[in-house]
């Protein structure tokens, strides 16, 4: 069915989170493997499929200008949306941007054969396929034969998400938890190591949920994969952890130190109008439990979001002092984005837009000098980087705690590179291959 798709141009492109990256990685290797020729940008295409976004304003839209480019570029093209976007817009609302093909969540895998039916022929010019997530327990069974994009592969093995927090619309698009089997995710592991990929990154939209097993016991089973040398998380929700998957983790040499725990906020009345689940006394009491287990080392990144609906003065106050505490590393700050069909889309007490952007500047300011505070105890280090980019006797890659490094000296892609760090630079460290 996907023969029509032979030597056919398809630009694969992605927005938004790592399971999306793990969906856009999935998507090229079906494309691939039905023969298509994988473009490196929309220019002349002859068809394209965005792996969309929605979690806030921004990513909207960012989603409407890449359906816009491409049918700029490509005017003749087949565009395929599909993921979270597409799960929420309307047949209208598509087809005015130039959409011909509308695959919502847990209908992702059908993309290929749909575009295959698209240049076939024949049919409608317009194709929606959604299903209600808030009821499915389906899969999206989508395969990765070998990472596309990245050195490392993004692997998913859990979606949705059923904790609802008030400001947060991926519940209601992403739908209910469900889990890939532990056996699939095995086989896609194993496959990925014999194509050579080094580095395994487990995502899911809430890991924390993912029950097929132990979380720590599929974190054993990855490392134990020959050909591994890395294992991560993508991100997983504090709540997620526990003293039993610690312990799984310091018992696991190649899991890398580094988690990402997203905070939100560190006010203890502004966590509550979120519905977090926790206060700032038991983020931090988890903070320290993980340092205990992984080592001082230990990077903790996390995310927070600026004017929330109601946040006082003292509340930003608290966040940031909460954030030197915590010693984060990386910080990701974003403003509160108001999504329709929350509950927070009702809450009154709008922080004004002046006031937000004035917080968001302090935070990002903070949030520099922890990363650099943090970046700064390698200065004079030997440490291994995964090289993502190589040429020219310069390379560019990641730490084991998910550092950015720029070295010189020759390098392969995917190649594990012994550097000597001699500084600091931008987000990240610069150093030569040692001897």
């Amino acid at each position: 069915m996907t023969g029509d798709l032979k030597n056919k141009k398809i630009w694969v492109h992605t927005l938004g989170c790592r399971s999306n990256q793990y969906e856009g990685e999935a998507l090229a290797s079906a494309f691939a493997d039905a023969g298509a020729i994988l473009a490196d940008s929309p220019r002349d295409c002859d068809g394209a499929a965005l792996v969309s976004c929605t979690v806030t304003a921004a990513a909207d839209k960012k989603c409407r200008q890449a359906v816009r480019k491409i049918r700029r570029l490509s005017p003749g093209a087949v565009i395929a949306a599909c993921g979270c976007w597409a799960q929420k817009i309307s047949p209208v609302e598509a087809q005015s941007l130039g959409i011909n093909i509308v695959a919502g969540n847990r209908r992702k895998h059908l993309v290929p054969a749909l575009m295959a039916r698209s240049f076939r022929g024949g049919g409608p010019s317009f194709i929606e396929e959604k299903t209600d997530v808030l009821r499915s327990e389906q899969w999206d069974s989508l395969s990765l034969s070998r990472p596309f994009f990245h050195t490392r592969a993004f692997v998913k093995v859990q979606d949705g998400c059923n904790h609802f927090c008030s400001y947060c619309i991926i519940p209601y698009v992403r739908g209910r938890p469900v889990n890939r089997d532990a056996e699939e995710t095995a086989a896609e592991i194993r496959r990925l190591a014999a194509s050579g990929c080094p580095e395994i990154v487990l995502t899911g939209v809430h890991l924390g949920l993912y029950g097929a097993r132990p979380l720590g016991e599929l974190v054993r089973a990855v490392a134990s994969v020959e050909g591994i040398k890395r294992v991560r998380f993508g991100s997983l929700e504090p709540f997620g952890l526990d003293e039993e998957l610690l312990a799984s983790l310091a018992d696991t040499p190649s899991f890398c130190r580094h988690l990402h725990l997203p905070l939100q906020s560190g006010s203890p009345s502004v966590l509550a109008r979120m519905k977090r689940g926790y206060g700032p006394a038991g983020y931090l009491d988890l903070v320290t439990k993980a340092r205990k287990w992984l080592g001082e080392d230990l990077h903790v990144s996390t995310d927070v979001l600026v004017g929330f609906p109601g946040e006082t003065d003292k509340d930003f106050k608290e966040t940031l002092a909460f954030m030197k505490e915590c010693r984060f590393g990386k910080v990701h700050v974003f403003p509160y984005s108001p999504r329709e069909g929350t509950e927070a889309w009702g809450y009154p007490d709008r922080v004004p837009g002046k006031v937000v952007l004035e917080r968001m500047t302090a935070a990002l300011s903070l949030a520099g000098e922890l990363l650099s505070s943090y970046a700064r105890r390698y200065v004079g280090e030997r440490v291994e980087v995964l090289a993502e980019e190589a040429e020219g006797g310069a390379f560019r890659g990641l730490t084991p705690s998910f550092l950015k490094v720029e070295g010189e000296g020759a390098a392969l892609r995917g190649e594990e590179v012994p550097v000597e760090i001699s500084g600091l630079l931008g987000e990240g460290l610069k150093g030569r291959r040692a001897s």
